[in-house]
């Protein structure tokens, strides 16, 4: 009797024991920040040492976080963005990573100039990989429902600054940036598209060209009313920035061209707007929201011609004439000669 007093005993010492260890494990706080919280982002398909690697700059112990894991069967979290907060200890992290938490994250992209690009840049702000999110953009059953083509494709995406949830799925992105181009393709920015004979993708690619050829927001305007006025008098539109984009889609986008030459005008790609009559098939890069609003909003003026003033860097000198444009051309070339810059 006295010896199964004593093994009930030590069993129950050992209980105690092993339980004040598993709750220590469990809710001893385990999160030390230096604020009240932070957030984490959690990618797919990994597993607890990935996770601990992540939680690393602000777990005390990862090795009582991996015990605590086992302890409640935890091996794989939800992708997602999860915020962190100060003292939390193992059993309210690994709950929170178990359930998941749906905290929306601000996804903005701008001056992507392809669709891989794209894909790219918001793959390092939520969840899905650039493939799979290239793979959902350039499905051809998607295009197709929405009248884009491969060559236009990257006009549904606006940019901007969008909420989105970390794990949103590619096709979810997709169907968000679908919505996201119908509201900003209101009746009256159609309306303002018609009035200059456009179409709004035909919009987006005029307004791709124009904001190539500048970077001051006053110019913008100005030069769409330039390419309007040859589009409506039927003149070739003669685009430099679009021989540069067709020359490094033929020779190398890393090329870097700061003159255009006659060997550059004759590349023969329907992106050349020196051989080919009108607007290009697809945009030479992803339009901003000035650029397209110029284009529906364009200067009103005669001017058919302009050249970059080498005086003012980032401006240009219009003309009406080609006697005119000529004339401020020469002295641009001039410039540009004495300057030892020959392509």
């Amino acid at each position: 009797m006295k010896k199964t007093s004593l093994y009930i005993l030590i069993l129950l010492i050992l209980a105690l024991a092993l339980s004040f260890v598993v709750n220590s494990i469990l809710f001893t706080p385990n999160i030390q920040l230096k604020k009240d919280n932070i957030y984490i982002d959690v990618p797919q398909n990994i597993g607890i040492d990935s996770l601990t690697k992540i939680l690393k700059p602000y777990i005390k112990s990862p090795q009582t976080f991996k015990l605590a894991a086992k302890i409640k069967r935890f091996k794989k979290p939800r992708p997602g963005r999860y915020e962190i907060r100060n003292l939390m200890n193992n059993n309210q992290l690994i709950n929170r990573l178990r359930i998941g938490q749906k905290l929306e994250v601000a996804v903005t992209f701008n001056n992507q100039n392809s669709l891989p690009d794209l894909a790219g840049w918001i793959s390092r702000q939520i969840a899905p990989d650039s493939l799979s999110l290239l793979s959902a953009m350039t499905d051809p059953d998607f295009l197709k429902s929405k009248g884009f083509t491969p060559d236009n494709a990257l006009l549904m995406y606006i940019p901007n600054t969008y909420k989105l949830y970390y794990n949103t799925s590619p096709k979810k992105f997709r169907q968000k940036m679908w919505q996201e181009y119908q509201k900003f393709w209101n009746d009256k920015r159609k309306a303002q598209a018609k009035k200059q004979g456009l179409t709004p993708i035909e919009a987006g690619i005029l307004a791709s060209i124009i904001q190539k050829e500048s970077t001051k927001s006053s110019e913008l305007p100005r030069i769409a009313g330039v390419y309007l006025n040859r589009l409506k008098k039927g003149m070739l539109l003669q685009a430099d920035p679009t021989v540069v984009y067709a020359y490094q889609q033929q020779y190398g986008k890393d090329l870097i061209i700061k003159r255009v030459l006659n060997k550059h005008k004759a590349v023969d790609s329907p992106y050349n707007t020196y051989k080919y009559a009108g607007l290009p098939p697809g945009p030479i890069a992803m339009p901003d929201i000035r650029s397209i609003e110029a284009v529906l909003n364009p200067e009103k003026h005669h001017y058919l011609y302009f050249v970059a003033d080498f005086n003012k860097p980032g401006y240009h000198i219009f003309s009406k004439t080609l006697t005119q444009h000529n004339r401020h051309a020469r002295i641009y070339h001039n410039n540009l000669n004495r300057n030892n810059i020959y392509r």
